[in-house]
């Protein structure tokens, strides 16, 4: 199963911007799936998941701005975020866990990370 991240780049500080990811290989079920940031000098912060059954888990930092859409049947989740400030520039990954194949259970998995500039 492999993770690949779409989105990013140079966004204005108030400015929104929107990440897809996309699983693939031969899936049957992704029980999580969401977006981890890592900006230099600051832990690993997780943004946003989802799991399965819906239930969303949010970082504070970001709650109240972002949404995050999975779609099950194409194994992509997508985050947009608004009111981006210098405090949400780091670099994005796509995070997949206990991704159901047909040779078993995989993850957690990450995608190759797209990088977010805040800047005017």
């Amino acid at each position: 199963v492999q993770l690949q991240a779409s989105g990013g780049g140079l966004v204005q500080p108030g400015g929104s911007l929107r990440l897809s990811c996309e699983a693939s290989g031969h899936i049957l079920r992704i029980e999580v799936m969401g977006w981890y940031r890592w900006a230099p000098g600051k832990e690993r912060e997780r943004v946003a998941i989802e799991y399965f059954t819906g239930e969303q888990e949010w970082s504070l930092s970001v709650k109240g701005r972002a949404t995050i859409v999975r779609d099950h049947a194409k194994n992509t989740v997508d985050l947009q975020m608004s009111k981006l400030t210098s405090e949400d520039a780091a670099v994005y990954y796509c995070y997949a866990e206990r991704v159901t194949t047909l040779r078993g259970v995989e993850g957690p998995l990450w995608g190759q990370g797209t990088l977010v500039t805040v800047s005017s």
